[in-house]
This record gives structure tokens, sequence and C-alpha cells, in this order.
């Protein structure tokens, strides 16, 4: 009997340590039966088989334990059957929920261990005021409109490190593609889930006050971003769009800087002098033309400014302001005006008040360019804006709307055409002995051109890091400036236009010294400002759409 007491005193059936593991092991299985049977309602993925499969799987693996002889094999066999049943789950519910409500994975894991005050931290540098001018307060952390926020926030902090003007958002079948427009360039971004593409959209829509349920109409609005060491703030135009793959979005920087003057435009010292000599006409019509997104608008305001608007009557019709000019009439030629009126007939109404200067921002048809050149012949300076490729071909283009050779040549005082171009950033680009074959294709003098310079190439620490420009992002440019193709109209050219043909009309061009726009760039690459193949991507043709 001593014995037998004895043995169970030192000997002990059950060890304390494996038990206390057993029963952690039932505990902790109670309450995922409890969660894989909740979580499943509401995603609509059979409750009732996922929760007995839970269910049925762990008392299977308990009562295995508790008859394998090797209790680290029935640990093992325990975990591995329960472990593969919750995983399989998982995957499945993590197929079917936003990336906020996703569980075990990176970000959630790291979200785990990060405090809520920790979380909103990096979401302070800015604020959101909505188009009703009301602070947006940051939403509770893993929630819906959390997500929504956190995203609009990470594009607009980026988008505006970048120095992009646009944020372009297009959907495709699988996710949303982002593009930036970076000084006049489209920068592709990596792209975002559809889901959190919705809810960026939404979240967009309620800055911009815009309605959340209408995804095909175009809908226009703006928000603003408040910082809290800048005075202005910063303000976005919101524009949406239906397509056939999903609701489009574009985000476009609306800029309030300083307005911009004939001597910020960037003509050379030549031209400069041309159009000081040109102020002192009381009348005349001169052409500013360009390809489309060339910066014409941008000389249109300049050249308006560049009148005493107190001393004279300053007038323009456009069919978008770009922004408001002070004390200037901006008269604005809208849809609802083509159901009784044309362009050009509003234009003669607005010629009739009798302006000293007029900006006309669009000339697509014969009637609006007779228009034009009648006001300039009557006392007017008339400015118009024409999409052209060159000086030569607006002024054809010009000849064919108006008919008259005599009227046009006697009004014009000046013809104009532009490009923008990207300027090499001052901090990072590279000075380089150009290539003796690419100095005589392009007719540059090897003598007077020691060196060109390129864009600053990524340089990398010891660590193997990429080190960025801070000055341009690693761009290699930095902002842009105007490049113009430019002729004066005197008398002797007055009398080439109102007699000769295009070809001759523009020799005659050449003898007056106009130099052509590639040798207007070609003067920004020997002086360093930008570089060569920058200057052939501007060049370059625009390839048109095959049929």
């Amino acid at each position: 009997m001593d014995l037998f007491v004895a043995s169970i005193s030192f000997g002990g059936y059950i060890s304390i340590i494996k038990f206390i593991v057993f029963v952690a092991a039932f505990i902790a299985w109670l309450p995922l039966v409890s969660w894989i049977h909740n979580d499943s309602k509401p995603l609509e993925i059979n409750t009732m088989v996922w929760s007995l499969a839970i269910l049925c799987t762990g008392a299977i693996a308990l009562f295995a334990w508790l008859l394998i002889p090797v209790y680290l094999a029935g640990l093992i066999l325990f975990s591995v059957m329960v472990g593969t049943v919750s995983l399989i789950y998982i995957k499945q519910r993590n197929a079917m929920v936003l990336d906020i409500d996703r569980v075990l994975t990176i970000d959630h894991m790291k979200n785990i261990f990060v405090s809520k005050e920790k979380k909103l931290e990096s979401l302070q540098e800015f604020i959101f005021i909505t188009s009703n001018k009301n602070d947006v307060p940051i939403p509770e952390p893993r929630t819906t409109d959390f997500f929504g926020y956190k995203t609009v926030y990470e594009i607009i902090k980026d988008a505006s490190w970048r120095r992009a003007s646009t944020v372009a958002l297009s959907p495709t079948p699988q996710e949303y593609q982002i593009a930036y427009n970076i000084d006049g360039s489209v920068t592709k971004q990596p792209s975002i889930p559809k889901d959190q593409a919705e809810h960026f959209l939404t979240f967009i829509k309620q800055l911009s006050d815009l309605d959340i349920k209408e995804k095909r109409k175009p809908q226009k609005g703006i928000f603003r971003v408040h910082k809290k060491d800048v005075k202005k703030d910063t303000i976005w135009e919101v524009t949406t769009a239906g397509s056939t793959a999903g609701e489009q979005v574009r985000l476009k920087k609306i800029t309030q800087g300083d307005p911009v003057r004939v001597d910020m435009l960037g003509l050379m010292p030549e031209q400069i002098e041309l159009l000081s000599n040109l102020k002192q006409r009381k009348q005349g019509l001169f052409v500013i033309s360009g390809p489309e997104k060339s910066g014409v608008s941008t000389t249109l305001y300049a050249m308006l400014r560049n009148h005493d608007a107190f001393m004279n009557s300053i007038n323009t019709l456009e069919k978008q302001p770009s922004e408001p000019l002070q004390n200037i009439t901006q008269n604005t030629f809208t849809l609802t005006d083509t159901g009784s009126t044309t362009f050009a007939k509003k234009l003669l109404s607005i010629v009739r008040m009798g302006s000293d200067v007029l900006g006309i921002s669009d000339c697509e048809d014969a009637d609006t360019a007779r228009v034009a050149c009648a006001a300039a012949k009557d006392g007017s300076v008339v400015y118009l804006v024409m999409k052209a490729d060159s000086v030569v071909q607006a002024l054809n283009k010009l000849i064919k709307y108006v008919g008259d050779r005599k009227v046009l040549a006697q009004s014009l005082m000046c013809i104009s055409n532009q490009r923008l171009i990207r300027n090499l950033c001052d901090t990072c680009k590279e000075a380089y002995a150009p290539d003796k074959e690419l100095l005589r294709k392009f007719n540059i003098s090897a003598e007077k051109t020691k060196a060109l310079y390129r864009a600053g190439k990524v340089v990398y620490d010891k660590r193997g890091k990429p080190s960025t420009c801070e000055h341009c992002q690693g761009t290699g440019y930095y902002e842009r400036t105007a490049v113009f193709e430019m002729i004066g109209i005197n008398n002797e050219l007055a009398k080439v236009i109102q007699t000769q043909p295009m070809p001759e009309i523009a020799k005659q061009f050449r003898r007056a010294k106009m130099l052509y726009m590639q040798e207007q760039m070609l003067r920004r690459v020997i002086s360093g400002t930008t570089t060569i193949n920058e200057m052939i991507r501007i060049l370059q043709p625009k390839s048109k759409p095959s049929k």
C-alpha cells in the first residue's frame, strides 16, 4: 500500500504542462469557431458548412490528440488540421472583402501593433476642405471612410510632391491605372485595385459635393487642400465620367500663382523688342497659334495684360476661361448659346460694343475669322487664337477662312506659333561632349558648342539606395517654358501676302529673319536650358488614330 501511494506521489499520470497546453488549444479553438460562424453570415458564404467544418475538424483533432501515444504528434496534428481549415476559409473570405477588412495580411499584422495615434500621425501633413468650405476630420481607423480618406490623401500627397498638374484614374477590368501629368509629360504610377478605387471615388465625390450614385453622366466639382505652413490653399478640380470599363476620374490642380506677363513667357530678346514696337499700334490682328496644350491661353492672357485695363476697354470671348482676368470683361460662349446663336455672332455683338482690345480664344471657322479681321481693320487690337503647327500653317489657314487677302494683309500685324518645352533641372543636369555627327545633323557649330546638357542620372549610395533630386523629384526637368516662332508683318510682307502663293510667302518670312521652331529650340539646347531629346519629343508629329 505504501509503495502504491509512493508511485502516485512521485510518478504522476498527467503532466501539468501538457494538460495546460491541451486546455489552451481547446480554449483558442472555441472563439475560432464562433468567429467563423459570425464572420461568414454577412459574407453569405455558406455559414452552416464552414461552422460545421471548423467545429468537426477541431473536435476530431482533439480526440485524436488524446488517443495518439506521442503527445507532440497529437499537437502537430491538431495544429495542421485546424490551421488548414482556417486558412482555406480566410483565403476565400479575403477574396470577397476590401483590403482594410482582410486578415492575416502584412498590413493587418502591422496594424495590430500600431496605436491609433501612430496610424493617424502620417495623415496630418494637410487637411481636406470640401467645396462648401468645411474641414474634413480624419475618420476612425479601419473603417470604410478611413480607407477612402487614406487613399485620397496618399495620392494627393504623392502627386503634390512630384509636382503633378493632373492625376488621371482610368478603369480596366481588373484595376484602376493612375497617371500623372508632370511638366506636360504623362508618367504612369502603380495601379490600385478596383475596390480601393471605388472608395477613392466615393470620398472624392463627397469632398467635391458630387452625386455619389451618379456613375455615368459627367460631373465636375472642386475641393481644397490646406497645409499649416502655407498661406494659400491648393485647389483641385474633380471631373468624373462614365465609361464601359467603369467610372473614370481626373484631378486637376488649379494654380494660383502671380499673373503671367509678357516678359515671363520665354520670348527671345528680338521677339520682346518686336512686341514692344507693336504695343504702340492702336489697331491690328495678332495671331497666336499652336497645337493643343501648347500654352496659347496663357500667352493670350499675357498679351491682354500688356494693355492698360484702365485706359482701354478690354473684352474676351472664350469657351472656357482658364482664370479670371482683373479689370477685363470675360464673355463666355456656352453650350446653351448654341441653340440661339453661334460663336461668330456672339463675337460680332461684342465687337459692336466698341472694344479697344479684344481677345478671342478660339477661331475654328470662317465667320469668326472674318469678324476678327474686320474688327482689327476698324480700330481694335485683336488677339486671335488658332490651332496650327507653324506660323506659315496658321497664315494659310487664316487666308482660307477670310478669303479676301487684301483685307487680311491690311489688318495683320504679327503671327506667332509656340510650343511648351521642359527646362532641365539646374540642380542635377549634366554636361557632356556631344557627338560630332549629332551636331552636324542639327547644323550646330562644333567649335562654338563644346558641351551640351542632359537630364541627371539616378545616383545610388553605398547601400544601393537611389538618391532622388529634391528639386525635380528625379524627373531631370523642372517646369516648362514657351518657345516661339514669330514674324511681324510690315508693309513689304503685307504686299507679299496679298499676291504671292504660300511657298513664296514662306521664303519671304525667312528672308525677314524669322527662325523656325526647330532653330528656336536649338538655341535653348545650346544654352543648356533643355535637351536634344526633349526637342525631338516636342517636334515629332502626333500620331493620328487609325480608322
